[in-house]
């Protein structure tokens, strides 16, 4: 019995030693510089999926890395797009973002604005909407929906802030 037991020791033993062995070559880590400024000053936990990827791309372009760049310009201009909106981000020669402007149709919208503007308009349905986004580097962040409202023929178009506040 003490054979059995002993020669089990060993055998764990055995099997632990030749799992620590083996190596395994990881791939390379890559860091690219992001404009967290940026990215804290939009808040990315209550926008849709599309724009929250698309903000992430702006926030990540390499602009020194970009084709056009040079380094005598001050300021560059950079369009993004995608089908649902774009961005239009100003960089500084060290590819920090200055501002931007933003805009995209139809997205999801916050539990805020839906919940603000169905008790201000009841029996009233959601039919299109726009969300426009302007962030400069000194003033913040200014959010607006601007939406647009349907009840039988009628139509009008309400404007809110990302709080669901009507301006």
């Amino acid at each position: 019995m003490k054979k059995i037991i002993i020669g089990l020791l060993l055998v764990g033993f055995a099997i632990q030693s030749f799992a620590q062995i083996k190596t395994e070559k990881l791939s390379e880590v890559v860091i690219s510089a992001t404009n967290y400024k940026y990215l804290n000053k939009v808040g990315l936990e209550n926008a849709s999926i599309p724009v929250t990827l698309l903000e992430q791309k702006v926030a990540s372009f390499d602009l020194k890395n970009a084709e056009f760049y040079r380094d005598d310009f001050d300021t560059y201009s950079v369009d993004f797009y995608i089908p649902d909106g774009h961005i239009l981000a100003a960089y500084d020669r060290d590819g920090n973002i200055l501002h931007t402007v933003e805009k995209f149709k139809d997205v999801a919208l916050p539990r805020a604005v839906i919940e603000s503007v169905a008790k201000q308009y009841p029996n009233w349905i959601f039919k299109k909407d726009v969300y426009l986004v302007s962030y400069h580097d000194n003033k913040g962040v200014t959010k607006k929906y601007k939406i647009t409202l349907e009840n039988d023929d009628k139509r009008i178009r309400v404007k809110t802030d990302a709080e669901g506040n009507f301006l």
